[in-house]
């Protein structure tokens, strides 16, 4: 039976799960930031958001027979948005964590992404290993809070660290000449050296760490949790998230 709340639809079933939800009301409610190029994000003067992630979950809604509505939503808020029933599923380039698995359901991973340093690509030849980034003699430029600031400081701590505060974040140092290098995710470094002639990620076959990338469900929600593996594990099989990170022109860990 289908109930309406404060003109909101919501599915009475006897699994009480948004799989059944989300076809009863006939909408996938999809949390995204719009932030991240290019997995989320909007052009200049334009409201649709576009990239990668947006892709799948059209993609996701399409198999799933129903419409896509895409939620506003930004990095501090996005799990509490699916505690508090905001929408239905983050999609905006999320990776796994112990810390996150502890408050929020997360899908069989879509790909596995890894830090990499980036750098003006007029300085290529000035850097050969990871290891001439960790001097005295280069500054690296970090955002304050970020997990790559962590990075750097445990993993390169003889660097120069320039920190800046978000808006600002380390790539723009670079892009800047303020710094010689940052250090962030294969995703946004293939993006950004997309979007910017200047930029250059190096050591791409060398990547940093592992952080498997996944979607965000709630916890409690083991059948729908279910369905978006199966999803993905079929998508993935088929290859359309090879062909999507083509399209996109993302870099993920072999």
């Amino acid at each position: 039976a289908l109930t309406f709340t404060g003109g909101a639809a919501s599915a009475q079933s006897e699994t009480g799960s948004l799989l059944d939800e989300i076809q009863a009301r006939g909408v996938l409610r999809v949390g995204t930031t719009g932030d991240y190029y290019p997995m989320t994000f909007r052009e200049v003067g334009e409201e649709e958001f576009i990239g990668h992630q947006i892709d799948a979950a059209r993609e996701m809604a399409k198999d799933l027979g129903v419409e896509v509505e895409f939620v506003t939503t930004d990095w501090k808020t996005m799990i509490t948005g699916i505690q508090a029933g905001r929408y239905d599923i983050a999609m905006s380039g999320t990776s796994m964590s112990l810390s996150r698995a502890k408050v929020v359901g997360m899908s069989i991973p879509w790909g596995i992404n890894g830090f990499v340093p980036i750098i003006l690509k007029q300085n290529a030849d000035k850097f050969t290993s990871w290891d001439d980034l960790n001097s005295p003699d280069v500054t690296a430029g970090v955002t304050l809070g970020t997990t790559m600031e962590d990075y750097i400081r445990a993993e390169l701590p003889n660097a120069q660290v320039r920190s800046v505060e978000s808006p600002g974040n380390g790539w723009q140092e670079v892009l800047a000449g303020r710094s010689d290098y940052t250090v962030t995710t294969l995703v946004e470094a293939s993006g950004l050296q997309e979007r910017y002639d200047q930029i250059q990620m190096i050591f791409p076959d060398q990547a940093r760490s592992n952080l498997p990338m996944a979607f965000l469900v709630p916890i409690d929600d083991q059948i729908w949790l279910n369905y978006v593996n199966n999803w993905v594990f079929l998508k993935l099989t088929a290859g359309y998230f090879d062909e999507l990170n083509e399209t996109w022109g993302v870099v993920l860990k072999e």
